[in-house]
């Protein structure tokens, strides 16, 4: 079966986190992760950008998820 797991919701969330940080960039040109965590190059910003990227790159799987129905028709 093909449903969405902790993980799938765990990405989604990150990438979701991602989202709105790079629209607080594009509207204000203000980073919230480098505002949080010590500027975008500190050590622990860049594992965050990470994480973000590395959830990003996880939530394709998902596209393979969106066509299927496993619930049986019924008749």
């Amino acid at each position: 079966m093909n449903r969405i797991t902790s993980w799938d919701k765990i990405a989604l969330t990150l990438v979701i986190v991602g989202a709105l940080n790079w629209l607080l960039v594009g509207l204000f040109q203000w980073d919230l992760v480098a505002a949080l965590f010590g500027g975008a190059d500190s050590w622990l910003s860049r594992i965050i950008y990470t994480i973000v990227g590395i959830a990003g790159l996880y939530c394709f799987r998902l596209y393979a998820l969106g066509g299927r129905d496993d619930r049986e028709e019924i008749r």
